[in-house]
């Protein structure tokens, strides 16, 4: 097939024809010939006939005839063809192994094109590889005392030479993209607007090779932010960025589809997709598969990736390579980061609270250009390529300025995790925050002191994240042998948490300090405000935690109501 252009030239696709015994109109034979090495620099004319490319030829001891010969008898079987039926074309591809001195080493092979149009049945004749019989064409058995003698007119058709191009496959779509690694075998959770963007990078990028779980459908509304056209409105957006991909690649990428829930781990395809990944990212924009995955101790790395609702901001977390830090605990650090900085204040504004990001295709009513959600998906697309090459887990956050342009970024140092089972449920926490409660204890020596803890409750992972710990009020009371907690400015700290990390982080519990020489054992005084806060927390049907940090130690307790 080929495409004219205005200004004369034509770009011809050259593709295999298929399994038929004829050659079907407008569809070419073509000559790949390989010729003796010759030293760079040399240079020679273009042919203008093909009577010029067979000397060129010949003065490399390379026999033109006998491939155009075959080439023009192509097709043409034993009933031969009518004559008039078909016009078509020959093209002649040269294969030049360059050197950079006589006898050296091939350094590169150069490909040069020339085309011969016109009716190339009557051409055949002209060589010797057709005769024409009561209005058809059959072809010459070569070497038969009946095959005429070829005539020289053959070399006076003229030829046109043409550049030769190839659609780079996945390895040259990285050396294009200046990378030197093939990426994982991935799975993409989610296929809606970013993750969609992401993969759009990827695989044009040659890099991984992708399976891609959504459950969704192209709905009209979504066609603002995402890659899929209107004809693909009503299909799965797994089969659509799938369909997409390899468009764009020629077929280089193969992207899977993998229809269902990723959450739901009885699907078979699921399963069988995420267990034999290396690396699985999320762009779901909602919280339920990040929080599940971190529970399964037979995935491999896993990465989360969102737009912030207004489209102002996203977030990538990255688990390290053996999983040590898994993305329930990066989560809750990237809470306690909004919560302390002052970035954190508007970075979420207007999320629901059951998305990462109010920028879901799911979500009608958000309005955010495409523009938005293409920017962070470069960065992320970009950032997840570099970071996957160490070993260590990430948390960074970027904030872009839509009037300049300007983008800052915030790269939080991720904590080890530590997890508390207490059977029906477990109480997690990280390294950052135990240390930053012994240095609350440490500041208010020798008198004890204490606060309040923050995390939120997730009863579909049986577990309870601890983000942070307020400092004791200002009204508090503190000795070095009891501490009783304050109220001044209580309620607007909670609230504010509750606000910078829409609505996910709240109250969960009280934590306090035991002074010099005192281990973080409970005393009967701690028992008892354990009961106390049960008591209250058994309103909303909430377990409590009681969090003691002593001399080398810390200690959670948690408190139930039983009926």
């Amino acid at each position: 097939r080929s495409q004219g252009r205005p200004e004369g030239g034509g770009t011809f696709f050259l593709q295999p024809a298929g399994n038929g015994n004829s050659v079907p109109v407008g569809l070419a034979s073509h000559i790949e010939l390989i010729l003796p090495p010759i030293e760079q620099g040399f240079v020679e004319r273009d042919p203008a006939t093909l009577g010029d490319l067979a000397e060129l030829l010949a003065r490399r001891e390379v026999d033109l005839l006998p491939p155009l010969i075959s080439a023009l008898s192509d097709g043409v079987g034993s009933e031969g063809v009518p004559a008039g039926a078909t016009e078509s074309f020959v093209v002649f591809i040269l294969y030049i192994p360059m050197v950079r001195e006589a006898g050296g080493e091939v350094q590169r092979i150069a490909r040069r094109a020339f085309l011969v149009q016109g009716d190339l049945r009557q051409l055949g004749v002209k060589t010797g590889a057709l005769q024409l019989h009561e209005k058809r064409y059959y072809a010459v058995v070569q070497g038969s005392f009946l095959a005429p003698d070829p005539t020289t007119e053959w070399k006076s058709e003229p030829i046109f030479p043409m550049d030769v191009l190839q659609f780079p496959d996945r390895a040259a779509a990285r050396k294009q993209s200046s990378l030197n690694d093939e990426g994982p075998r991935g799975v993409l959770v989610g296929a809606g607007s970013l993750g969609g963007a992401m993969l759009n990078l990827w695989v044009r990028a040659g890099w991984g090779q992708w399976s891609v779980i959504d459950k969704d459908h192209v709905k009209p509304h979504n066609l603002v932010r995402h890659v899929a056209f209107a004809q693909h409105v009503g299909e799965l957006k797994c089969d659509v960025v799938a369909e997409l991909s390899g468009a764009a690649t020629e077929g280089a990428a193969a992207v899977t589809p993998v229809r269902g829930d990723a959450c739901d781990l009885g699907i078979h395809a699921v399963r069988e997709a995420l267990a034999t990944a290396k690396l699985v990212v999320d762009a779901s924009a909602a919280l339920e598969y990040p929080r599940l995955a971190s529970f399964q101790d037979e995935l491999s790395r896993h990465a989360t990736v969102f737009v912030t609702p207004n489209g102002n901001g996203s977030v990538l977390m990255l688990e390290d390579q053996g999983r040590a830090m898994r993305l329930r605990t990066l989560e809750a650090q990237y809470y306690r980061a909004l919560i302390r900085h002052d970035w954190g204040g508007k970075h979420l504004d207007g999320n629901l609270g059951t998305y990462w990001s109010g920028a879901s295709c799911r979500d009608i009513s958000v309005a955010m250009p495409y523009s938005r959600i293409t920017a962070h998906a470069s960065t992320l697309a970009e950032q997840v390529m570099l970071r996957t090459r160490s070993a260590d887990a990430c948390i960074l956050v970027w904030d872009r300025d839509p009037e300049t342009g300007g983008v800052s970024v915030h790269d939080l140092n991720p904590n080890a995790e530590h997890y508390l089972d207490f059977g029906d449920l477990t109480v997690f926490y990280d390294e950052g925050l135990a240390a930053h409660l012994k240095a609350l204890r440490a500041a208010a020596l020798p008198n004890e002191t204490g606060g309040v803890l923050l995390g939120y409750h997730d009863f579909n992972v049986k577990g309870i994240v601890l983000v942070d710990a307020l400092p004791a009020p200002s009204d508090s009371r503190a000795s070095p042998g009891a501490f009783e907690r304050g109220t001044a400015g209580l309620l607007k700290a909670v609230q504010e948490a509750s606000t910078r990390t829409a609505g996910i982080v709240g109250y969960v519990g009280e934590w306090h300090s035991h002074p010099l020489g005192h281990s973080a054992s409970p005393s009967r005084d701690d028992l008892i405000q354990l009961i106390e806060i049960s008591l209250g927390m058994h309103d909303d049907g909430l377990p409590a935690l009681q969090l003691i940090v002593g001399e080398d130690d810390i200690r959670v307790l948690q408190g139930v109501v039983r009926k």
